[in-house]
């Protein structure tokens, strides 16, 4: 080779290409031009997701009383049962619908499922401050989880919305948000829980607080929900709404050295053998035995921790177990 003459590469680096009016092609173009962290999108996620989980755990510290107060439960030992019932609700409906929320995601787009998620936070733990019946706490709650399907979309979101080096801190981002609103969450629902009678000259007792003695909290979480929700408007799309031209790109890029007459046939095979193998995928199936094992460990140490607190306090009072 003339030592003027430039190499030429083998495999020339394909230029992206962006349809316009679609979203997801405006976020890639966007995150091309802007090789740094996308903190505006980073900071919509936190609280996107902070405003998920507050209301997860922030009834356990006053579950207990809030049984008691239903006359619901016969004995004071049955109310951890009836607690239980009104606790499991909520991961009842997220388990119920988690999968069904991130194929709407997938097909619709992670915006809308987001803003849906965000909207039940602020109208069904208002709600569920309101119950004045067993069921009716029962009901908002079970409604929450069932409509609040944020966290597979949001996850999938976090990578969509920045660059392959900074989906590290994106997920890290997501982890720490949760942790952050399940410390934040039982903190709000133990420090203003029954404000009448911890604050009697802020909260009068022939007041609404007086009448809906855990409606306070429950109120607070809804109002740091409100400017979350409308702060949605402003989040981006990332989902590619050009269908009709997906399946040939996604030929033209896995499928290259294959004729153009069997690309169809091989990308419906590869996509039927995708299917049927998930269950078959152990590593993947591995990694969600052991997250469920954690998330059972960490929702009954959650609620017994509580209920074992409350009730050992509500014994010394009545009968001086403990010492002070």
């Amino acid at each position: 080779m003339a030592g003027g003459e430039a190499a030429a590469p083998l495999l020339e680096k394909k230029e992206a290409v962006y349809r316009e009016g679609c979203p997801g092609c405006a976020v890639e173009r966007r995150k091309a031009l802007n090789p740094g962290v996308p903190y505006k999108e980073f900071f919509h996620i936190w609280t996107i997701i902070l405003a998920s989980c507050l209301p997860v755990s922030s009834l356990f510290p006053f579950l207990y009383f809030m049984i008691r107060d239903l006359h619901i439960a016969k004995t004071v030992e049955d109310i951890g049962f009836y607690a239980g019932f009104v606790g499991a609700s909520y991961m009842l409906g997220r388990t119920l619908t988690s999968t069904a929320w991130g194929m709407v995601a997938d097909r619709i787009g992670r915006k809308p499922v987001i803003v849906l998620g965000i909207f039940s936070v602020l109208l069904f733990s208002a709600l569920f401050g309101l119950s004045v019946h067993y069921w009716m706490a029962i009901s908002t709650r079970f409604l929450l989880g069932s409509l609040n399907g944020i966290i597979g979309p949001i996850r999938a979101y976090a990578i969509e919305v920045c660059r392959p080096e900074h989906h590290a801190i994106a997920l890290s981002l997501v982890s720490t948000a949760w942790a952050i609103g399940l410390i934040v969450g039982p903190t709000i629902g133990g420090y203003l829980a029954q404000p009448t009678e911890k604050y009697p000259k802020l909260f009068p007792v022939d007041s609404l607080f007086g009448r809906f003695p855990y409606f306070l909290p429950c109120l607070c979480i809804s109002v740091f929900s409100f400017p979350v929700l409308i702060s949605c408007i402003w989040l981006p799309e990332t989902l590619h709404n050009h269908n009709s031209d997906k399946k040939e790109d996604q030929a033209s890029e896995s499928l290259t050295a294959i004729v153009s007459n069997s690309e169809e046939i091989v990308e419906h095979n590869i996509t039927s053998t995708k299917k049927n193998n998930v269950l078959k995928n152990w590593p993947l199936m591995s990694s969600i035995i052991l997250f469920c094992i954690v998330s059972f460990d960490d929702m009954a140490y959650s609620e017994l921790f509580y209920g074992v607190t409350l009730k050992l306090d509500v014994f010394n009072k009545k009968y001086g177990l403990i010492e002070p």
